[in-house]
């Protein structure tokens, strides 16, 4: 399978395919490495392999940055980035392993309790098949695989077919940091088909997704009995700015949200509701800063908006800013292609509420901006969508800021920073159609792990 680079789709490797027996044999080889319980890898060793991990990737910061943007198109700057935060999530992991711990179950609160104590204990749930998707080609994989690792689940990962390159140069690194090859097996595929047998065999004990809604939930109807799982998926994210907002301080946190990769983020900015007071000052003070953006070759350093990931992806793009812009929508920054794989960042004001771009996460790098006269308004309109994950609101008056991030649907809500911000170790979930589960590195470890309860009768002494 042929893997090119979105920007000018120049061939940059040639990967192996694997069929439906190599992926049964990696299947059978996970689950009869976690059936002897011999053979599992104790703490402290886990500990050791991901420090040692840690160490090879910082080694090759600068190649998994230029693979990053090569692969992905991900501007040279934030790939940096990005190889950064995979660093500290392979840390935060071996630093977590001490925290996956049981408790005490209190006994004797009734009479039928006494004379008896009891504590719970974690184990590893079992295989873990982990399907990931492509904008986030190294952080993503490390998401998915390091908490099975850490857990001390055998992994089978399987990543995006468009963007490979990280995730098999990242497992080579994971098995040389002394993790045995079964322990972490890899699965390339362009069928869906296959991808589909692979996470709905009756060997997996858990499937950890991140893609499209569609693929997702559809996948999720089709999984083995007793198969957890964790379904991470997107949104049209929604920030409501306040009258009393910073606007000096907000446009730029804003620009960053809404067109870091692209926009082609789970949680990229894309609805945002002003207050009518602030609107056209907004606006003018958005738009301008988003004109200035710097487009091209994400290799480069000074690149701020690479390509989409699809030259396909881009039709649809534009398409749909077509539809807003009929619909009544005024665009006041972008709104055209720029060749083949590259569309201009874009900012449509009040398109329709029926329009694609009102209604559903656009993953590409076009937000749009709405006016409210009242808060519950805009808090009104912010949820009515099917799905829900990060919220933001812009504003210096507390009362709105606790009204705001207790009425709003969403399993965060950020004052005052845009709706993409995301540490590694925080929680991080879409509510409704937006997902199933909490992602974050110990949240993860926690969900590829089961509690055993043991309780002791014992004779008390008198």
């Amino acid at each position: 399978m042929l893997v090119f680079q979105p920007y000018d789709r120049a061939a940059i490797s040639d990967v192996a395919l694997d069929d439906a027996a190599s992926i049964q044999l990696k299947l059978e080889n996970a689950s009869t490495v976690f059936a002897d319980q011999k053979k599992w890898l104790p703490s402290y060793i886990r500990i050791e392999i991901l420090k040692c991990l840690s160490h090879l990737v910082e080694e090759e910061r600068e190649q998994f940055a230029l693979l990053i943007a090569q692969e992905g198109g991900k501007p040279l700057a934030d790939a940096r980035i990005e190889v950064t935060r995979a660093v500290n999530g392979i840390e935060i992991a071996a630093a977590s392993i001490e925290r996956l711990a049981g408790e005490e179950i209190p006994m004797g609160l009734t009479a039928a309790s006494t004379g008896r104590m009891a504590f719970t204990t974690r184990e590893p749930i079992g295989v873990v098949v982990a399907i990931s998707a492509f904008n986030h080609p190294l952080n993503l994989i490390v998401h998915q695989v390091v908490p099975g690792i850490a857990a001390g689940c055998p992994v089978i990962v399987k990543p995006a077919s468009t963007t490979p390159l990280s995730c098999l140069r990242f497992v080579e690194l994971v098995h040389d940091a002394g993790l045995p090859e079964m322990w972490c097996q890899t699965v390339v595929v362009e069928d869906n088909e296959l991808a589909e047998a692979l996470a709905t065999d009756s060997k997996v004990a858990f499937v950890s997704f991140i893609g499209s809604a569609r693929v997702g939930w559809l996948l999720r109807s089709k999984l083995a009995p007793g198969t957890r799982f964790s379904l991470e998926h997107g949104g049209a994210a929604p920030v409501l700015v306040d009258r009393s907002a910073e606007m000096d301080a907000l446009v730029d946190a804003l620009v960053k949200g809404a067109y870091y990769h692209a926009g082609q983020v789970c949680v990229s900015v894309q609805r945002i509701f002003v207050h009518e007071a602030v609107k056209q000052d907004f606006i003018e003070r958005f738009a301008e800063r988003v004109s200035k953006l710097r487009v091209g070759d994400p290799a480069s350093a000074d690149t701020e908006v690479g390509p989409l990931i699809l030259p396909r992806e881009v039709d649809r793009v534009e398409s749909w800013v077509q539809e807003a812009i009929k619909s009544g929508g005024k665009s006041v920054a972008g709104g055209s292609r720029l060749g083949a794989t590259m569309f201009q960042p874009t900012v449509i004001v009040e398109p329709h509420a029926t329009a694609r771009l009102s209604k559903e996460e656009v993953f590409g790098p076009v937000s749009c901006v709405y006016g409210f006269s009242e808060l519950s308004d805009a808090v009104s309109r912010a949820n009515d969508l099917p799905f829900a994950f990060q919220a933001s609101v812009f504003t210096r008056d507390i009362d709105v800021a606790l009204n705001a991030a207790k009425l709003l649907d969403a399993s965060a809500v950020l004052i005052n920073d845009h709706t993409a911000f995301r540490v590694d170790w925080m929680p991080f979930a879409g509510r409704r159609q937006s997902g199933y589960g909490t992602g974050g590195i110990l949240y993860t470890m926690r969900d590829m792990t089961q509690e055993k309860m043991i309780a002791f009768k014992f004779q008390p002494s008198r």
